[in-house]
């Protein structure tokens, strides 16, 4: 069966070092949830606090209703699945499958069936006679994978586990483990810094920094109007200028240095004033034009062909460097030095305040501003 997680007002500390203070957060059962952060950012203590393996200092942490602080982690109940897979070197395949099962005394044929279940489910068993030795990373990860649920878990956690595999069979292993995490349909509590992994395999994400949550979204709501300037950074790339904020009626004028000018009407309310912002503009945000007046002039510094999409590095009239993206054009790129003209699309930028801390356009989603994140 799964369950839902509730964390209130948790704290860790290693002797006088506070790593995560006064964190609440709520995880929905059956929901594929990610901590995402930077290195040291709290998410892997945070994921070790819930399965019992660190310490709690302060707050309560509940499966359903049942607070689990001193609950040994052998009795928890949770699958683990971690970066370097964990599985029994001097175990075959179809061994390590079952290993969780027999240690729990079930009867021979349901440890029979449940093994070929998961096998057969995680497409390893015309493996399942070979030492792991003789597998390759991602079929590794899908031994651990499937040893961790054939236990039926109330809760997956998942440290890091695609960290050791290259760039495709990554790829590949996240669709592994979304699919089968829908199939299976347990509450799964996931860790990476890779941003990209995040977005392709949660329901929802939790931005992380130094211990605190900055926004809890799904991943649409965090690309697209992130809390702060930090998620804004950290999720994706962007472009970063300042610019002051005018009031004109019941929007704001963005006027900038290099010479853009916006108006946004999406402005929340407490933030219509005059005042210097930071606006957040990813690079798929402009528009390139070759006609002149058409936007603000640059100049392009350098170009690399990425297949469907090109990127060019241009400076603005200020000495700012840009970067945008655009779809790929058959006939040429643009060559170094060429004069372009950029406009914004202006219902997708992001604004800030001027020391960055809040998103001041309406439609920011943020589960962590409910307190339990729920």
């Amino acid at each position: 069966m799964s369950v839902n997680i509730k964390i209130k007002n948790a704290v860790k500390r290693y002797g006088k070092t506070t790593i995560i203070s006064n964190l609440s957060l709520e995880i929905k059962e059956g929901e594929f949830f990610t901590l995402l952060g930077p290195s040291g950012c709290g998410k892997t203590t945070l994921l070790r606090m819930i399965a019992g393996f660190n310490s709690i200092e302060g707050g309560d942490f509940y499966f359903n209703d049942k607070r689990i602080n001193l609950i040994d982690p052998a009795k928890r109940n949770i699958g683990m699945v971690f970066q370097n897979y964990a599985i029994f070197p001097h175990l075959t395949v179809k061994n390590n499958v079952a290993f969780g099962l027999r240690n729990r005394k079930f009867p021979k044929d349901r440890i029979e069936s449940e093994t070929q279940k998961f096998l057969e489910l995680m497409k390893i068993d015309q493996f399942k006679d070979r030492m792991p030795s003789r597998l390759s990373g991602g079929q590794q990860q899908r031994v651990a994978l499937a040893r961790a649920l054939v236990i039926q878990p109330d809760v997956l956690l998942m440290d890091e586990p695609l960290s050791n595999l290259d760039a495709k069979l990554r790829v590949e292993m996240r669709l592994t483990i979304k699919e089968i995490q829908n199939r299976v349909g347990i509450t799964t509590v996931y860790v990476t810094h890779d941003q990209e992994e995040a977005m392709a395999i949660s329901d929802r994400v939790a931005v992380m920094k130094d211990g605190v949550i900055q926004h809890i979204g799904a991943p649409k709501d965090i690309y697209q109007r992130p809390a702060n300037l930090f998620v804004s950074s950290f999720i994706g790339r962007t472009n970063l200028l300042e610019a002051t904020a005018k009031v004109k009626g019941k929007a704001l004028s963005l006027e900038f240095k290099d010479g853009f000018q916006v108006d946004l009407p999406n402005i929340k309310p407490q933030f219509l004033k005059d005042q210097n912002v930071v606006v957040s503009i990813r690079p798929e945000e402009f528009i390139i034009s070759d006609n002149k007046g058409d936007g603000v002039m640059g100049v392009v510094d350098s170009s690399i062909f990425l297949g469907l999409n090109t990127h060019y590095y241009v400076h603005l009239d200020s000495g700012q460097q840009v970067e945008i993206v655009q779809e790929s054009k058959i006939d040429e790129i643009l060559p170094v030095k060429s004069r372009v003209y950029l406009k914004l699309k202006a219902e997708k930028i992001n604004v800030f305040t001027e020391d960055g801390s809040r998103n001041i356009l309406e439609g920011v989603r943020n589960d962590a501003e409910l307190g339990a994140g729920a």
